[in-house]
């Protein structure tokens, strides 16, 4: 064992899903001496199939893995359609907005975890990540303010201590460290569902060019996704209030053919479909998608990334992107802090501060898009009426939290109310939606509304940057003080004016 002046490795991450193995393979291709350890076996079942173009065509590009996803034959996903809202017809969105990432690189897929998580692990191990599978963490190792290692139980039943200069838990939300971060795990009370879901074998698919999108349906008791996985393959799941606990908790197959039926369209699309009753796919699972933030994101030599650190309700395929773009975060934060660039306090503030930025573009634009959905009858929905101000207070403290609140950050704190500062923009997204289009099956202009303006931002200077090969698309901080990524995005640069007045690095 070394001592931490020669410790094991630079970094130590826990968990291989996307999160873990994206900020470990991007660390390593730095140079730097990586682990990652992973409770299970791959390939495994995870949910979260549903991905957005900044994971496909700027995180994949990063590392250099978007030919593998191309020849894995994923179905490609252009967009989003959705019966939400005062539309009583099923309408579309495009991520083909952007002049500037049109054709192949406004779309995304629809992926099985179990081989898009493999691609990405194997990847790791490929730049040089060490992979430990069937060892969970018990705990980290601290020394006084810091934490410099973990306890493994590896996969022969021995127990080891590993230490590292950083740690990063990316092991989801049943983590079992992330609490040693300090701080607290807060729920919204707004976004406080559950989800029911399985698999069908031949459902039906949306008219081309639509075929490969997500589909979201709200209903009285909540919304369904519709994920089609390949021709034959589709994902279906309900998200309803936890009072439907109840309804769930002893036949899960009686509660979702019932939840089905509730909502026609899915009824229509799985008409003719079978579910799957066997191997990975054959069970119905139960999951509480209760969005959370942790008060803290990091402490010395410790960093929370995907799962471990935020969730938010999954209606808008964040899931994925919110674990890549943390790790991306964090990755630059350390290949910085380990080349001995910039202190740690400066780089993890950076990290937390424009991870908490992404999960609040999301989160606004989540209220919002809830908010239209007018259906007075239902409980779910009226229970989700934020311009009306039922649950105001509750959503206004996870607001603070969200903005930051308990880390000195307050993007969100301030004089008026969560509704009151936001109607606007939750208005101009009911008004587009709800705007007569020209012709069938023409797509919404989402991209003309603040909000998913907002939360296709980040992911734009992704893609840009992985495109170009360099930081054209993003020279200025996003607060005062703050940092801007280096050139090979992999790190932070510090611009400070220089004397003539022109930045400097």
């Amino acid at each position: 064992m070394r001592d931490q002046d020669h410790p094991d490795y630079d970094v130590v991450v826990v968990g291989g899903g996307p999160g873990g193995s994206t900020v470990a393979a991007l660390v390593a291709m730095q140079g730097h001496r990586v682990l990652l350890v992973e409770k299970e076996r791959f390939p495994r079942y995870q949910i979260g199939e549903s991905l957005l173009p900044a994971t496909v065509h700027g995180i994949g590009r990063l590392l250099g893995i978007t030919d593998e996803l191309t020849r894995a034959g994923f179905v490609v996903k252009r967009g989003g359609t959705f019966r939400w809202g005062n539309n009583p017809d099923p309408w579309t969105f495009s991520f083909a907005a952007s002049a500037r990432f049109a054709g192949d690189t406004s779309t995304a897929y629809q992926v099985e975890r179990m081989r898009f998580d493999q691609i990405l692990l194997d990847n790791a191990r490929r730049v040089g990540v060490e992979v430990w599978e069937e060892s969970p963490v018990i705990d980290v190792i601290d020394e006084g303010d810091r934490v410099v290692g973990v306890s493994v139980t590896t996969d022969d039943g021995t127990t080891r201590d590993v230490r590292a200069r950083y740690v990063v838990d990316a092991s989801g939300n049943k983590s079992r460290i992330h609490s040693r971060v300090g701080g607290r795990r807060r729920y919204s009370e707004f976004f406080r569902n559950l989800a029911l879901f399985g698999y069908f074998e031949g459902g039906r698919r949306l008219p081309p060019p639509n075929q490969g999108n997500i589909l979201a349906a709200a209903f009285d008791a909540g919304w369904f996704w519709y994920i089609p996985l390949s021709d034959e393959l589709t994902s279906v799941g309900a998200v309803v209030r936890p009072d439907a606990l109840d309804r769930v908790r002893g036949d899960r197959e009686a509660a979702l053919a019932g939840l089905i039926q509730d909502c026609p369209l899915i009824a229509e699309n799985l008409a003719d479909a079978r579910r799957v009753t066997s191997g990975p796919y054959g069970e119905i699972r139960v999951r509480k998608d209760y969005s959370y933030i942790q008060e803290r994101f990091w402490r010395p030599g410790f960093v929370l990334v995907g799962d471990a650190a935020c969730f938010i309700d999954p209606v808008f395929s964040s899931g994925v992107h919110l674990a890549t773009y943390g790790a991306l975060l964090a990755a630059r934060s350390l290949n910085t802090m380990l080349a001995g660039r910039l202190d740690e306090d400066v780089c993890l503030a950076e990290f937390e501060a424009r991870y908490r930025m992404e999960y609040t573009r999301f989160h606004d634009f989540l209220v919002g898009f809830y908010d239209m959905h007018q259906d007075e009858a239902s409980y779910f929905w009226k229970a989700r009426k934020v311009l009306g101000g039922a649950g105001a207070s509750d959503l206004e403290s996870f607001v603070e939290l969200v903005g930051g609140g308990a880390s000195g950050e307050d993007a969100l704190v301030g004089a008026g109310s969560y509704a009151d500062r936001n109607q606007a923009a939750f208005q101009e997204l009911a008004d587009i939606v709800g705007r007569p289009v020209g012709q069938e099956g023409e797509d919404r202009d989402l991209l003309g509304a603040a909000l998913v303006k907002a939360v296709s931002r980040s992911g734009l200077h992704i893609q840009f940057q992985a495109a170009a090969g360099g930081n054209a698309d993003e020279r200025t901080p996003v607060r005062a003080g703050g940092l801007v990524p280096s050139a090979d995005g992999l790190h932070w640069s510090s611009r400070q004016p220089s004397t003539d007045g022109s930045p400097r690095s």
